[in-house]
């Protein structure tokens, strides 16, 4: 068994709660601005969930829930426009300090960093989404604390598709047996499946019925000392919240 040297992180959803209360707002404004009736209500927007990515959620919008819409111009550059703005919005709630980390998440990289393991993030939202959250929601600099930030378009397939995950094992210069992923949804974990890593799932609240079953475990949350977790699927022994030596033990099961 390789030695674990890295843990990969998805954004949304599994470093903190971002979509109901951030991305999903951050759209509705971004249209409001754009003179737009449209408003993503929580249902409709966890049905845009299916794809991964802002630009895919407001092509899948027009294509399936407002087919009669007609954009002006190129239709690309107008999507473009809108996701823009929207991260805008999205990046200036994070800075408002309206999204915190999930419960457990600062806790693990600071321990993790500490016993020297490389740290990256893996995510199809874009990189100043990443920063905002890292700068914002953990400490001044903390995006110097993650040897890759691969995000948004430097890979042409986002999730489901592995692309991300090798990118960011490619930079690492780590092959998959040393290095764990971190999770949230089935796209997710279908991505990093793909690329050979072993995955820890925290669900949310819109991921918590989907499917799971190349995970390596899967719980309601990240866990702390006096707010353990709930186990939904695989083997933690005694532990009640996810530490360095409980994914190390996860890594080499």
């Amino acid at each position: 068994m390789a030695k674990l040297g890295a843990l990969l992180f998805d954004m949304d959803g599994t470093l903190a709660d971002t979509e109901r209360d951030g991305h999903r707002v951050a759209f509705n404004r971004a249209f409001a601005d754009a003179g737009l009736n449209w408003h993503w209500s929580e249902e409709l927007y966890g049905k845009l969930l299916a794809v991964t990515g802002g630009k895919e959620r407001i092509a899948l919008y027009l294509e399936q829930y407002n087919t009669s819409f007609e954009a002006p111009g190129d239709p690309k550059v107008f999507i473009a426009g809108l996701h823009k703005a929207k991260t805008s919005h999205f990046t200036r709630m994070l800075s408002e300090g309206r999204i915190p980390l999930r419960s457990g998440v600062q806790r693990l990289i600071r321990e993790a960093r500490a016993a020297g393991l490389k740290l990256a993030v893996a995510t199809t939202t874009t990189p100043e989404n990443v920063t905002a959250l890292l700068e914002n929601a953990l400490e001044s600099g903390a995006t110097e604390w993650f040897d890759v930030i691969a995000a948004g378009d430097v890979v042409p397939k986002k999730k489901p598709a592995p692309d991300i995950y090798l990118h960011a094992m490619e930079r690492l210069g780590l092959a998959p047996e040393q290095c764990i992923a971190f999770e949230d949804s089935h796209n997710g974990v279908l991505s990093s499946s793909s690329a050979g890593l072993k995955t820890i799932v925290a669900v949310n609240g819109y991921t918590r019925d989907e499917t799971f079953d190349a995970a390596v475990v899967v719980l309601n949350h990240w866990g702390e000392p006096d707010s353990p977790f709930k186990v939904m699927a695989g083997e933690v022994g005694e532990a009640t919240f996810l530490d360095l030596a409980l994914v190390r033990r996860l890594h080499e099961s």
